[in-house]
Order: structure tokens, then sequence, then C-alpha cells
């Protein structure tokens, strides 16, 4: 299938590893240029130049830390100079652990400004260019823990519904410029940061991080595995291609049946 996305610019943040890499991979591989952007510069440059390579595309590299405005406003001038772009993936995020008598402030800002605020400041800067050629999509990242929360990560599951709602707001403001904004819930995607959690809570009892993994997929997942980076990164580029033109406003979950609500 065509997915109609040849010479669109995809702007990815979180872009040079886990699931923000797959992503800029898939749109790369439909012909679209990517705009990758980490705090890790050099490994965004390394990953944009296989990007390059392999794919045949323009991928820009952006040294870049999205949960400060500073952060976000140097994406938003390497993307000006990019020559725009047609979609926005706000991809970078990041887990907790912590109770709610415990945490300080700082703690709770830190993951607002990452998971939220990030998602505001660079729609203010990249709606405007998404404007001028013609529309275009956004795409947040959220997670099942946004609706189905884990009971030891208090700011992550409140910072990430807080972005369902704000996905929600801006899919109502932005559709008059025809720019579409959906949101994904993912559950159990593995990613290297699974498998580095994995490998230092099995090292005690002998070290079999596979087996760990399966363990979590058997207890929360019926589909019994965890889903790959690429099993995702797909839906991520199906949903912002014109072939999902009647998408907007809403939450997808890709979970392997985890949500246990209807």
């Amino acid at each position: 299938m065509d997915l109609g996305l040849k010479g669109k610019v995809a702007v990815i943040t979180g872009g040079s590893v886990g699931i923000g890499l797959g992503v800029a991979k898939a749109f790369a591989a439909e012909g679209a240029d990517v705009v990758i952007a980490a705090r890790d510069g050099a490994r965004a440059e390394e990953e944009a130049a296989g990007i390059r390579a392999a794919h045949g595309v323009r991928a820009l590299a952006v040294a870049a830390d999205v949960a400060t405005a500073a952060g976000c406003a140097a994406l938003v001038s390497a993307v000006q100079g990019f020559g725009g772009c047609d979609i926005l993936v706000n991809n970078a995020g990041t887990g907790s652990n912590e109770t709610i008598l415990e945490a300080d402030d700082d703690k709770w800002l830190e993951y607002w400004n990452l998971h939220v605020m990030a998602a505001v400041r660079l729609a203010r800067g990249l709606v405007p260019m998404m404007k001028t050629r013609g529309g275009g999509a956004i795409l947040n990242n959220a997670s099942i823990c946004a609706v189905q929360p884990l009971w030891y990560e208090p700011i992550y599951n409140v910072t990430k519904a807080a972005l369902l709602m704000l996905s929600k707001t801006m899919s109502t403001e932005f559709i008059k410029d025809n720019i579409r904004v959906n949101t994904v819930n993912p559950g159990l995607i593995l990613t290297p940061d699974w498998v580095k959690t994995a490998k230092q809570l099995s090292a005690p009892t002998g070290g079999d991080w596979e087996g760990y993994l399966q363990s979590v997929a058997d207890e929360h997942a019926p589909i019994k595995r965890f889903g790959t980076v690429e099993e995702l990164a797909d839906f991520f580029v199906f949903l912002c291609s014109p072939r999902a033109s009647y998408c907007t406003g809403a939450t997808f979950h890709v979970d392997g049946g985890m949500l246990k609500s209807v």
C-alpha cells in the first residue's frame, strides 16, 4: 500500500533510539524526509546518517532537550531551516518510580515539561509551518498507563493522561487547518529500556532476562508477548498518512489486549 508520504517531512522527538528511531526508519522507508531530535546529538547524527544511506531521503539530526523551552525553540528553528514539516510525532518521554507522598515538586514539573509542555511548545512552533504546507498530522505517544495506571509511577500516569486531553483539544483546534491530531497508547513494546530493566532485575536469580520478559507478557498481555518496535512504528506511520485521513481526535491502543476496559 502506498501511504502517500513521499516527499513529506516528519519530525520525531526522542528519535535516536527505541520507538522514536523505529518510527523515523518507518517514515524513511515510505520516502519521507525525517528530522530526529534527541538530547544525545552524536547518537542522533549517527542514526540520521544510517537512515540517509539506507533510504536515500533527507535526514536531519537535532540535539535538543524538548523538556525545556530552549530545546523546543532549537528544534523549531532547525525544522524551519529544513524547509518546514508536515508531521510531528511527540515521542520523547521516560518512565518514573515514586510515591505521591515522597515525590517533590521538581519531579512533577520535570515530567510535566517532558510529556505535556513539549507537545504544547512544539505545536506553537510547528503548526504554523504545517498550515503553510496545506495541513498535516500530529501524533502523540502516550501510554496504556494513561488509562490503566501502574501503581509505582503516579507522575508518569498523570502526565500521560494529561497528554490524552491535550491531544483531544489540539484536534478540535487544529482540524480547521487540515491538521489531524491523534494519540497512541502503547502497551508492552520491546525497547532497549525493557531489555536493560529485565537484565537488571533477573541478574540476582540467574540472569534469565528473556524469561523475565515472558513472565511480564504472560501477566499483562492476553497475546502473551511483547510487541516489536516495528509493529508499533508501522501503526504510527499509517495514522500520520493520508490513508488515515478520517482519523482525528482519537486514542488508539496498541497493547496486545492489555487494556481491561472497553
